[in-house]
């Protein structure tokens, strides 16, 4: 009889065995292997349950050069967190051996997916940001919000952060808590402006659906990351923060379908998709340069892509494998 042992993960042990750095690592491996073409990944498969207010999502990924093959199933739920006391956002990740199919890991992919959207954002700063980039000023102050900045720290040197959130509150507890755990300042702020003012490097990190920031305040030299909007209609970043950036994407293909902040203002005619400069992966491959100069201001954009989730799965599927964590179960 066919025997089928699987790794079963908590959210406890993945964040017993993963660390922003190896992450970072993983996902900039996996972008070069999506530049040089060794990378199957459909584009996402999306089920609307509108009787709950929710909807489920499908991400699958084969990268060949690293022999990494899985697929991550996240939720998104709105009314989770006031009627059942769960997050919005709940995400589980299948792992399976590249040459059999068979599956190898099932682990918790809430915690992941956040780690790997702080490293996306860390990488793409790595290669637009200024070298000397030291003050961040960012909007959204949840989980996403916490593992940006540890992204940001791996890579750039960081003095200053200005925290804004549309609840006050929300931005005091995240200044206080991110100033002990990164041991850099981080100031509450209350007005949008003076989060951008000044800022080398602004973040975004919302569920907002219009745009949090005029990008005139962005100073000659800024870089911004943009995570938060990931449909068409809605939008983060203004019409003309995009039209002053040089705008580099995790994907084109996914971002034309999906980035309200690009989607949209191509439809108007404000900007033609020959706007985007690139994809990540080729900064990361060299086959394209990052930032020219001290002056540009740079905008990358990301929806989300599975590569991210799958690589970072495997790093943790070995990791816990060397340590002898999480509980082997039969299937």
């Amino acid at each position: 009889m066919l025997v089928r042992m699987v790794l079963v993960l908590s959210r406890k042990d993945v964040e017993s065995v993963l660390t922003m750095k190896d992450t970072l690592v993983a996902v900039e491996n996996a972008f070069r292997e999506l530049s040089l073409g060794s990378v199957e990944m459909p584009h996402r498969l999306t089920t609307r349950v509108n009787k709950y207010s929710g909807l489920i999502e499908c991400m699958p990924a084969f990268i060949g050069g690293i022999d990494a093959l899985g697929m991550k199933l996240i939720s998104a739920y709105v009314e989770n967190p006031s009627k059942y006391n769960l997050p919005m956002t709940l995400a589980t990740i299948l792992l399976a051996d590249p040459k059999t199919g068979a599956l190898v890991a099932m682990m918790d992919g809430t915690f992941l997916t956040a780690m790997r959207t702080g490293a996306v954002c860390g990488v793409a700063s790595k290669y637009l940001a200024r070298e000397d980039a030291q003050t961040v000023g960012i909007f959204g102050t949840g989980t996403q919000g916490r593992t940006q900045l540890m992204g940001l720290k791996e890579v750039r040197k960081l003095r200053e952060v200005k925290a804004y959130d549309v609840i006050p509150e929300n931005s005091r507890k995240f200044a206080k808590e991110m100033t002990e755990r990164l041991g850099i300042t981080v100031n509450p702020v209350t007005n949008p402006r003076d989060a951008v003012m000044g800022s080398d490097i602004v973040i975004t990190s919302t569920t907002s659906k219009v745009p949090v920031f005029n990008g005139n305040w962005l100073k000659d030299g800024a870089h911004v990351n943009a995570i938060g909007s990931h449909q068409p209609g809605t939008s983060e970043l203004d019409e003309a923060t995009i039209r002053r950036a040089k705008v580099v994407v995790d994907q084109k293909e996914a971002c034309l379908k999906e980035a309200g902040d690009l989607v949209d203002l191509i439809s108007k005619g404000a900007i033609s998709a020959d706007h985007i400069y690139g994809e990540l992966g080729d900064l990361v491959t060299g086959k394209k340069k990052g930032r020219t100069s001290n002056t540009e201001i740079t905008v990358f954009k990301s929806v989300g892509l599975a590569i991210q989730d799958i690589a970072t799965a495997k790093t943790v599927f070995e990791r816990a494998q060397a340590k002898g964590i999480g509980k082997t179960v039969e299937i």
